[in-house]
């Protein structure tokens, strides 16, 4: 793995001045993903908050090579991107070594665009995507999405006298993309830089297609001071919320056990969009949420132990 001081010295792959929101971590996710390599990289990215506040017509924070699509199709843009390459060097036209990386919020993975995703990853294109995942919709008004935790106060999952925010779980989409038998597949967070340099890093020397799927904390949709993103990042990692691990040829091993497992509470009660569950009796939707966490990471720890 790179030290700090020769990530420091790469060239920054997103300029500053972009429109993010103070405290976003979306950011944080394409510099440290794409200074984990040193050849040139190719970049799509879906419609959504990455894509909205750095691109702008006509300004651009990129300083690579940039596609923008639609919500559902970055995969499919970037796999014809990556085809188009290998066409190239077959016929003695292209020799340089080029990675090619489709970026995705959630609600353009997890929904509108697995459909697409899953048909990159099942023909085996050599790309790396990666989900920034702030759990709903962001960019068009904090709607819920298939990765809104069970809980959680959105615009079209409101918590009120009726309901208790989202009735559903979110969907396992690490899980999802082991299914499909691709060659690598990790789950990180936007701020802990080493571990997602080191995954990235790692994804960037397999050749085939990769998946890393990355919480990223959002201020506005969560609802917590810019500040304690890292905070509550940690938290998600403690709480075994958000474990870090990697499946790497179908192996899956575990990259951080906490020492004492917090519980799901300490995660859920510095955001707003979870306040109301701490106002009258919900107990019982905090412990089916409780339950979910420890069944997740009682079978991750599992799968771990057995090698497979």
């Amino acid at each position: 793995m790179a030290t700090l001081k020769e990530l420091a010295a790469r060239p920054n792959p997103l300029a500053p001045g972009h429109r993010t929101c103070a405290g976003c971590t979306a950011p944080l996710v394409v510099r440290q993903v794409l200074m984990a390599t040193k050849d040139p990289v190719v970049v799509g990215v879906a419609t959504g908050c990455l894509e909205v506040t750095t691109s702008i017509y006509p300004y651009t924070s990129w300083n690579v090579p940039f596609i923008h699509n639609a919500f559902e199709n970055v995969a499919a843009t970037v796999s014809g991107a990556e085809a188009a390459y290998q066409s190239f060097k077959r016929q003695g036209k292209m020799t340089k070594e080029v990675r090619f990386v489709a970026f995705g919020g959630d609600g353009g993975t997890y929904d509108i665009g697995l459909q697409s995703l899953s048909g990159a990853m099942e023909r085996g294109h050599d790309m790396l995507y990666v989900c920034y995942d702030n759990g709903a919709y962001m960019n068009t008004g904090i709607q819920r999405s298939g990765a809104t935790p069970m809980g959680a106060h959105t615009t079209t999952a409101p918590a009120g006298k009726v309901s208790e925010g989202k009735t559903q779980r979110r969907k396992n989409l690490a899980e999802i993309m082991v299914a499909h038998g691709i060659p690598y597949v990790a789950q990180a967070t936007a701020t802990n830089w080493r571990d997602l340099n080191q995954k990235a890093e790692k994804a960037f020397s397999i050749r085939g297609p990769k998946f890393l799927v990355v919480l990223a904390p959002c201020t506005v949709g969560w609802g917590y001071e810019p500040e304690d993103a890292v905070q509550i990042s940690k938290l998600a990692v403690e709480t075994c919320f958000w474990p870090l691990f990697e499946v790497e040829d179908g192996k899956y091993k575990i990259n951080y056990v906490p020492k004492e497992k917090l519980p799901i509470q300490e995660f859920l009660k510095p955001q707003v969009r979870f306040k109301h569950l701490f106002r009258g009796d919900h107990a019982a939707t905090l412990a089916a949420m409780q339950k979910e966490v420890d069944d997740n990471w009682a079978r991750l720890q599992a799968r771990a132990a057995a090698g497979v």
